[in-house]
Parts: C-alpha cells; structure tokens; sequence
C-alpha cells in the first residue's frame, strides 16, 4: 500500500508534532466532517513508527479534549504498519465549524488553512442552513394529526396581522401554502406546530432557594407550540410576584418581570432550540431569578450583545417554525427578539443575562422586590395574587362546590391552568379542600 496524504488523511511523524495534529484534526472535520491522523509516518509516505509509552495515547485524547472546541471523541489506538508501531486516530463531528486553540481551520489538499472572519461568518451561515434540514425533512404523521382548530386559529391571527391574504378552506392547501407540505407528505416543521400529541416539551419547576435543591412544583407542559406557548406563559405569570398600582378609576396590576419579556424569551426559545435533539426546553423559577433555556447553540462568532445593539441579521435554525410565528404576529421582526427583551427590562428596571451554554441559550431575569414598579405597590398587599387567580379565588366564594372543570369553562381558562392555579393557592394557604374529590368543597383561608 502506498502512504500518501489527502484530504482526509494526514501523516505525523510523532507526538511531537501533537499540536499540528490537532489543527490538522480541524481543518478536516471543518472540510468533511471525518478523517483519519497517523502517528508514525512522515509526510512523505515514509512509515519510520512512533515510541507508544503507558501516557502517549491518554496525552492524545488529553490535547483534542482540551483544544478542539466543540468536543469530539475519536477513535485512538495503536497499530502495526509495515512492522512498526504507529498510532491511528480516527474522528468525525457535524458540528462545524470547529475551532483548534481558538482559531478555524479548513483543509485545503495536504494543508490546513486558517480561515479570515469573513470565511468563519459563512460557515456559521451553511451551519445553521443545514440545522433547518430537520423541520424540511418528511414526517412519520400522518396529515389527520394536525389538529384542525390550531390551523384555524393560525390563518384567523394572520388575516387580523394582515400577514395571510387567504381564508382557510382545508387544512393541507393550508399547510401546502405554509411550505409544510411537500409531494403531499407533511414536514416535520408541522408536528410542533399543529399536532397535539407530539415529542416535544417543556419541563417547568418552581424551587424553593437559589438551587436547584428543593423544588415546590414542578410540571411538563404538552402540546402544539402555540399551546405550549400559552401554557408556558401563564406558569411563569402565576409563580412571579404581582403588584398592585392604583389609579383614580381603576387599579393596575404590574409584576416584577415584564410579561412582553417573558414571552419574547418564550417565543425565542422555541424558534431558535434544536428540535433534532431530544432534550426538551426548560423553565426554572427561583427565589431570585427566572430561567428560560432552550437546546439550541448561539451562533458562533456572535455575541447576544451584537443583536442588542442591533448590528447583525437573525441566522434561523428554524425557518419554516419561524415564519408560522411571524405570521401569527408572535413575532415582530426578525432577529430582534434580544433587543426587545433587553429593551423591555431596562425600562423596568430589571435585570436580564444571556447566556451562551455548551448546551443551548439561557435567558435569566432576575427578580427585584425593589423594582420601579414594586415600590410603587409596597403600601399593598404581602403577597398580590394574578388576575386569574383571583378569579378563581371569587368563583369559589360563589360555590365552593365548583368543579375545575365549571372553573374552566367560568373563567375561559383551560383545566391544567386552573389545577396549577389552584395547587399554587394551596400552597400560599389561600384555600384548603374539604372532603374528596366527590362531594366535597372548597374554603378560602385568607
């Protein structure tokens, strides 16, 4: 066999060359997306063995962990060329483009080439292009699993916006103009959007201090994305902390997050996360802060702070899920979801963070008793409960033998609000259940 280098195939003639190998390791993953590094040959072919010690392959394994960014795990083993001992070290990654001691590097024939920030910028573009294969692939669904009454819904909020000139007549020339229908099969964009029994999640958790130690309620939130949207937004709304403004006529309720806020992060959240991954989004409600994550990595080379000052474009990783969002106007614009949280909090005087994880996007607000608009309330109540909440506070002291059910249907909520509702009640030792479930009643404490 003859030893030559390619593309996808570099020499080293030692250990002593681990730091190229790890760049070579890079331009290759960044070119192809897998290759192969030897230890033990020369550049030219020449196979001359390498000296394999109890620490040579650990110390491999040590310097790709530590500066290939993001992580691999190759393949790394010593075998017998030619009668001499080398090293193989085999790799792949899809998460281009990776960097080596910080910088990128592509492959060019046998040499590694360190790419200029504009070449870094297009390969985070073809990155987040090629993420959107998931939502444009087909569907094991069926189209009798989109729920109809969603997709009514849908073309109802895009004719108000004036963002959809056209009426609903059935549901698949619906979807076939939203692009979510192809060769008349239904694209995986569709399952969140429209179907009810879906994978997708969003586990909520209210904790007892700063930790994630001791959890007072915790919940998974179901459904299509607008359900999901819904839900999410009236669980944060129910564990915040509501001031109470009065005005000569009437009186104002104000919380301690900005809702705009929360929901902009809301809506964030399930547009930009990685639906090709399993893990779901996550809501955590703190002593002193909310968290609002989703799985889905910030693009590389940018900061949120160059969307707060408003000078780079939105790179979708889901287009297709995007544009339905845009249409119903839960989106205003385009890459200005940063912005408009950050906006939203500066005027009220709450402190926002965004974080870029290893494992997604983390917004953080934190909880200020000493607000604009919590001093303005610090003559009220303790504790000032929601709207809804106090709804259904007043419909129990009407009949206290009032099922969930006619509390729902009272209010114009859905049952799994009023239950958390209620569950958070309890808990503040608002009220108390006496007697079962059948036949027994409810009694406000306080």
């Amino acid at each position: 066999m003859e030893w030559k280098e390619t593309e996808v195939l570099e020499f080293k003639k030692s250990t002593s060359e681990l730091k190229e190998a790890v760049i070579s390791i890079v331009a290759i993953l960044n070119k192809h997306k897998n290759g192969k590094v030897y230890f033990g040959i020369k550049n030219n072919g020449d196979v001359i063995g390498q000296a394999i010690g109890s620490a040579t392959q650990r110390d491999i394994s040590q310097a790709i962990s530590n500066h290939i960014e993001p992580k691999i795990y190759p393949l790394i083993k010593a075998v017998n060329i030619k009668g001499k001992s080398c090293i193989k070290v085999e790799f792949q990654g899809e998460d281009v483009p990776y960097h080596a001691y910080g910088r990128v590097y592509i492959r060019v024939a046998d040499e590694d080439k360190q790419l200029s920030p504009y070449e870094i910028r297009r390969a985070v573009l073809k990155k987040h292009i090629d993420n959107s294969k998931w939502e444009s692939g087909y569907s094991e669904y069926g189209i009798r699993r989109v729920n109809v009454k969603v997709v009514k819904d849908l073309i109802r909020k895009a004719n108000i916006a004036k963002r959809i000139d056209f009426k609903f007549n059935d549901v698949e020339a619906v979807l076939a103009k939203l692009d979510l229908i192809r060769n008349g099969r239904l694209l995986k964009a569709a399952e969140p959007l429209f179907c009810n029994k879906n994978s997708f999640e969003v586990q909520a958790a209210v904790f007892a201090g700063v930790d994630k130690i001791t959890f007072l309620d915790i919940n998974k939130i179901t459904g299509n994305l607008f359900d999901i949207l819904e839900k999410s937004e009236a669980y944060v709304r129910e564990h915040i902390n509501w001031g109470v403004k009065f005005g000569k006529l009437e009186r104002e309720e104000i919380p301690e997050i900005p809702v705009k806020a929360i929901r902009e992060a809301l809506v964030n959240s399930l547009c930009h996360r990685d639906y090709s991954v399993p893990k779901g989004n996550e809501i955590a409600i703190f002593k002193n802060r909310v968290e609002i994550y989703n799985p889905g990595g910030f693009p590389d080379e940018l900061s949120p702070k160059d969307y707060i000052l408003g000078k780079e474009r939105s790179i979708l990783r889901n287009p297709l899920i995007a544009e339905v969002f845009y249409k119903a106007k839960e989106i205003e614009k385009w890459g200005s979801g940063i912005k408009r949280i950050y906006d939203e909090c500066k005027v009220n005087n709450v402190k926002v963070e965004f974080q870029i994880l290893k494992t997604g996007f983390l917004v953080v607000f934190y909880r200020n008793a000493s607000s604009k608009y919590l001093k303005e309330t610090a003559q009220n109540l303790p504790r000032n409960r929601p709207e809804t909440a106090q709804k259904i506070i007043d419909e129990i002291l009407k009949n206290p033998y009032i099922t969930r059910g006619k509390l729902a249907a009272e209010i114009g909520i859905s049952e799994d609000r009023v239950k958390h509702q209620v569950s958070a009640l309890r808990k503040q030792g608002v009220l108390k259940r006496i007697g079962g479930d059948k036949g027994g009643h409810w009694e406000v404490i306080k």
